[in-house]
């Protein structure tokens, strides 16, 4: 099981759910991709890509001006 972080501090939408969507193809069934943010859509857009693509939310953590989620990849078919 592999755990990676993509670091898509300062990027506004779309480019944090591309840069987690990127990483997450690399990766397989049951890795965890930890995304770090500052732009508060991320809170809205990265769990609705993962519901839409089969991908668990493991946490959520918000602390200052940085967002911090981590998904747990699903099995893509």
């Amino acid at each position: 099981m592999n755990s990676v972080t993509v670091d898509a501090r300062y990027l506004l939408c779309p480019l944090p759910v591309i840069r987690t969507q990127d990483q997450v193809a690399r990766l397989h069934p049951g890795d965890f991709v930890r995304v770090l943010c500052t732009d508060p859509g991320v809170l809205h857009d990265i769990p609705s890509w993962c519901r839409m693509h089969g991908h668990t939310v493991a946490d959520t953590s918000v602390a200052d001006d940085e967002i911090a989620i981590t998904i747990q990849v699903g099995d893509r078919g």
